[in-house]
């Protein structure tokens, strides 16, 4: 019987990332195959959240379905949100994803277009962005060539330092967001 498991702590964005995945399948041109699919996030014991799981959950089942022909992707990491139209959505916290994953051996990163600037600014891994799916499938199927951005990381921090600071993207630490916001509001 067709069906569509996600094991392995699963947070809500995880188990809703099945029909974003499908649709953006099929919305990127390619079929869909009934198929019992199971995706296993390990390892099982620790709780995964986050869309950014998106793009190598849909590789991984084209991959099965062989729309992906490549053969060694053993030293590759996909990260990435899909729309249902199949586009990549850029995800928040690519840096440290990027550090983690040269520093586990990786060589290469797929990940949205708009997250490439940043994620550049880890040397040592080459750095592929993407604006959709389609173009990840063509890219691993050599149909296409992408070549890998490189920042220069000096011009990146200027341009970083001219913005002011948001804490909205900073998840957790409420005391210390609470403690900067009370000496910021004594200042003024």
């Amino acid at each position: 019987m067709p069906s569509w498991e996600v094991v392995g702590l699963p947070d809500a964005s995880l188990k809703e990332a099945k029909e974003r995945v499908r649709t953006a399948i099929k919305n990127s041109g390619y079929e869909f195959q009934s198929r019992k699919i199971v995706v296993n996030l390990a390892p099982a014991d620790k709780r995964k959240e986050g869309s950014f799981f998106d793009l190598p959950i849909a590789v991984g089942i084209l991959m099965n379905f062989e729309e992906i022909t490549s053969q060694n992707l053993d030293d590759t990491v996909f990260i990435g949100e899909l729309s249902l139209d199949g586009r990549l959505n850029k995800v928040n916290g690519i840096l440290p994803m990027c550090i983690e994953a040269k520093n586990l051996g990786m060589k290469r990163i797929i990940l949205p277009k708009e997250n490439d600037e940043e994620a550049s600014i880890v040397e040592g891994i080459d750095v592929i962005g993407a604006k959709d799916l389609k173009q990840v499938v063509r890219y691993l199927n050599k149909q296409e060539k992408i070549k890998p951005k490189i920042s220069n990381i000096e011009e990146f921090f200027h341009k970083q330092n001219q913005n002011s600071l948001d804490f909205s993207e900073v998840r957790g630490q409420e005391n210390i967001k609470r403690a900067l916001e009370v000496a910021a509001a004594r200042r003024t």
